[in-house]
């Protein structure tokens, strides 16, 4: 079962492994990125940041998609962290299984604007992202899980 989608530029860090990891009640992290695959640094450090007694499965965007897609993930409570809006987007949209896509942490980029605390978004991603809500995918900004979840809709409205 997955439990969330969360998009945190950070991948698995200490907000994601004691707080999200704890409030969702999960027991395995599925960090799905195409470039941690080929960077063993940082690979390393994700595998560190992991905690005890929560399994952790790092795969690119596309076996990702193929593990949801199988059933082979069902026998976790699933939460999947991505770097990218554009990597959750592609989940969204080939796995029926991702029901809810919390925006949790992205820095500011060129062409991006700010809803949320922490959360940037290009007007691209807004597009993309109000296609999946139109489809029945919950999407929406909350920081921790303690802070007030706030719907795209409403945080567009700023």
């Amino acid at each position: 079962m997955i439990a969330l989608l969360r998009v945190d530029h950070r991948l698995l860090h200490g907000q994601i492994a004691y707080s999200w990891v704890t409030y969702l009640g999960v027991n395995c992290i599925l960090i799905a990125n195409d470039g941690v695959m080929n960077d063993a640094l940082r690979k390393a450090a994700i595998e560190l940041a992991k905690p005890n007694g929560i399994k952790l499965v790092i795969k690119g965007i596309n076996d990702s998609i193929k593990a949801i897609n199988s059933g082979v993930t069902d026998k976790y409570k699933l939460l999947i962290v991505v770097e990218k809006t554009d990597d959750a987007i592609t989940l969204a949209k080939n796995c029926d299984r991702i029901k809810e896509i919390d925006l949790g942490n992205i820095k500011d980029r060129e062409g991006a604007k700010q809803i949320g605390l922490l959360f940037n978004i290009t007007e691209d991603e807004e597009l993309k992202l109000k296609e999946l809500v139109d489809s029945g995918v919950k999407v929406g900004v909350q920081r921790l899980p303690e802070d007030k979840y706030v719907s795209l809709e409403n945080s567009l409205r700023g």
